[in-house]
């Protein structure tokens, strides 16, 4: 692609060749869809899976693992642009792709944000200028290296290296022969210790950059996860102070210009107990906890990750409404702990003030799975709140 056809907006129009596309059929690709249709392009999704919740709505769905080279070709001569909606992509099928479409995010920041070491290594090299720093950690490849950890490490979190989400793939440890155990349980793949801090709550900070250089930054999200799945996501947040706020927006706005990213990211912080902000974790793609800007912002996570990769001037980031998104699992399917299922009560949810109803199109109920969201905006905080409270005892979840 020369340089032109790499800067110059994709518009939509009837033109073939204003078609987008998605890396993953998941419930982000589907959003994602929704998002770019309503805005006039037409949209073709690559998953091995043709029965998948991008594919019900895609105007295409190319069925092909996501490095076969058939798909990858057919999807790159389709689209003038090509996004992912997860991170473990391979890096080099979105190399392969960008030869003959614009590509975003690119290759190389995939490969970053799908890898804790490299991810690690960009975020204590970013330091100077974002001003946060993560926990401190150490690669776990051998036995040996469990011997040579330092007190100061533990007691700590071992994370595999690549393909951990939701809770999977990382364990809590205290001794080193937990650690130990750990390893072994997880067949000795490459692994990362993070040493356990004094964690107050945790936060998600939405930016999306464009090829220009131009980034916007969301407000700040409060998050509440369980059993390591995100449970709700508060916006504005309530413990979010005012410097804090201010800290991780401009945290943010540092990692993802030295990234020259082009896209949606999603950055995750911890806050201490003692107000330290550290960095812990980067998603190359919309987020769980950004799912309540559909509803509660002028632009939504999707429709800015459309306008990034079609290089379009970026949208306006103000929330219009205090906001509480509450993640749909599985669980609410089932009669207690019975293997008994019931569609749940989605009339008396929807009676609740300012409740909206997102559900993924999975046929397929299964505990711990996510199936949608209902996110509640309302004229304040405290009302917003009430509704989740509501809602949470309809469907049988503890507040």
């Amino acid at each position: 692609m020369t340089q032109a056809q790499q800067t110059s907006p994709i518009l939509p129009s009837a033109d073939p060749s204003t078609w987008l596309g998605v890396m993953g059929g998941g419930q982000l690709g589907r959003m994602f869809a929704h998002a770019a249709q309503s805005m006039g392009y037409q949209v073709a999704v690559l998953e091995p899976s043709a029965d998948c919740p991008a594919g019900q709505v895609a105007d295409r769905t190319i069925e092909g693992s996501y490095d076969d080279a058939a798909a990858l070709a057919e999807l790159r001569a389709l689209c003038a642009a090509v996004t992912t909606e997860f991170e473990n992509v391979p890096a080099a099928s979105l190399q392969l792709l960008a030869e003959g479409s614009f590509v975003a995010p690119g290759a190389s920041c995939v490969s970053i944000a799908q890898d804790r070491i490299a991810e690690k290594r960009f975020f204590v090299e970013c330091a100077p200028t974002s001003k946060v720093m993560p926990a401190l950690h150490k690669t776990i490849a051998s036995h040996a290296d469990i011997d040579a950890i330092g007190d100061d490490l533990l007691p700590g979190i071992l994370k595999t290296v690549r393909m951990g989400y939701d809770g999977k793939g990382q364990v809590r440890v205290r001794t080193r022969d937990d650690v130990r155990a750990a390893f072994d349980d997880m067949d000795g793949v490459t692994c990362m210790l993070e040493k356990m801090l004094p964690l107050a709550y945790e936060v998600s900070v939405l930016t999306a950059r464009g090829i220009d250089g131009a980034s916007v930054v969301y407000p700040i999200a409060e998050n509440v996860h369980r059993d390591g799945i995100l449970f709700t996501t508060t916006v504005p947040g309530p413990n979010v102070s005012p410097e804090c706020a201010r800290q991780a927006q401009d945290a943010a706005r540092a990692i993802v210009d030295q990234l020259g990213y082009v896209g949606v990211l999603c950055i995750e912080f911890f806050v201490l107990d003692d107000g330290t902000l550290v960095v812990n974790e980067m998603a190359p793609r919309p987020h769980n906890s950004g799912h309540y800007t559909i509803d509660a912002c002028i632009t939504s996570q999707f429709a800015q990750q459309v306008r990034a990769m079609a290089r379009l001037p970026l949208g306006d980031v103000r929330q219009h409404s205090p906001s509480v998104m509450l993640n749909i699992l599985g669980d609410v399917w089932f009669d207690g702990d019975t293997d008994n299922t019931r569609e749940p009560a989605w009339d008396r949810v929807l009676a609740l003030p300012g409740a909206n109803l997102h559900l993924y199109g999975k046929d397929d109920p299964r505990r711990a799975r996510k199936m949608g969201h209902v996110t509640f905006v309302a004229p304040t905080l405290g009302e917003a709140q009430a509704s989740l409270r509501a809602a949470c005892a309809i469907l049988g979840i503890a507040p």
